[in-house]
């Protein structure tokens, strides 16, 4: 039994030969339950060695329900183009924007908060599909640290629009807060 399989933690990313790219979800006396992208949650035995191990979670003695929804987020969110629900702060719900120009013979423009908060998450989660495809592409590592930092700069340039999160773990994140 090969030792480092056998110590996959809860949120460990595996890539299995016939089942594809998948997650641990679960872990049992004798198994681990993945959850496969393509061929949905099967059981692998602890001492399979067939796979690949993308990213290795330690196996905690104790995980909380909070880690493990949070691991599994952060997973499914590697994994998918898939976006989330993300919600705006109460306080800007039925808002509007006023884009006044300094010009007055120029007409303001109205937008709803609504709409300009969808395309700010929008930029989000397609900054983050990046980011995932820059991991999984044959870039050398020089080159991924490089469009990581790029990226995490980017984030750092929209952190202005936090206040519109009703969420703080929505919040866009730049170099300092990494």
């Amino acid at each position: 039994m090969s030792e480092q399989k056998n110590n996959l933690g809860v949120g460990s990313r595996v890539k299995h030969p016939e089942h594809g790219a998948g997650v641990v979800i679960g872990i049992h006396q004798v198994a681990y339950e993945v959850s496969f992208i393509d061929t949905g949650i099967k059981m692998v035995g602890k001492n399979y060695e067939g796979w690949e191990i993308i990213e290795k979670i330690e196996n905690p003695q104790k995980v909380s329900f909070n880690e493990l929804e949070k691991s599994l987020v952060k997973v499914l969110r590697s994994f998918s183009d898939i976006s989330e629900i993300i919600e705006l702060g109460d306080k800007w719900k039925d808002g509007t924007i006023i884009f006044k120009p300094y010009d007055d013979d120029l007409k303001p423009k109205e937008l709803p908060i609504d709409v300009f908060f969808k395309k700010i998450v929008m930029v989000r989660d397609r900054l983050r599909v990046m980011e995932q495809r820059i991991n999984s592409s044959n870039l050398s590592d020089e080159e991924k640290v490089n469009l990581q930092q790029y990226i995490t700069r980017i984030y750092g340039s929209l952190t202005t629009f936090n206040i519109l999160f009703k969420n703080k773990d929505d919040h866009f994140v730049g170099e300092r807060g990494k």
